[in-house]
């Protein structure tokens, strides 16, 4: 499918990603979401499914498999 962003020529293709969401306060890190990503300029599209599912998991909020540390931009 052909990029929906004015002015590129790319592609989307189906990758995994690092999606970051912030939800009650707290940044939330999910790996390994399947997203359709532009070859040229990075636009990236997730599926309605993809983001339902992200929505039940946040409602949920199971164990993280890991923490990563949370820097402030000063």
């Amino acid at each position: 499918m052909r990029c929906s962003m004015t002015g590129c020529s790319g592609e989307y293709e189906t990758r995994k990603i690092v999606h970051t969401v912030r939800h009650s306060g707290q940044v939330i890190v999910f790996d390994h979401v399947p997203a359709e990503v532009c070859t040229v300029c990075g636009d990236v599209l997730l599926k309605p499914e993809t983001i339902r599912h992200i929505e039940r998991l946040l409602q949920s909020l199971p164990q993280p498999t890991d923490t990563v540390p949370l820097y402030e931009y000063a």
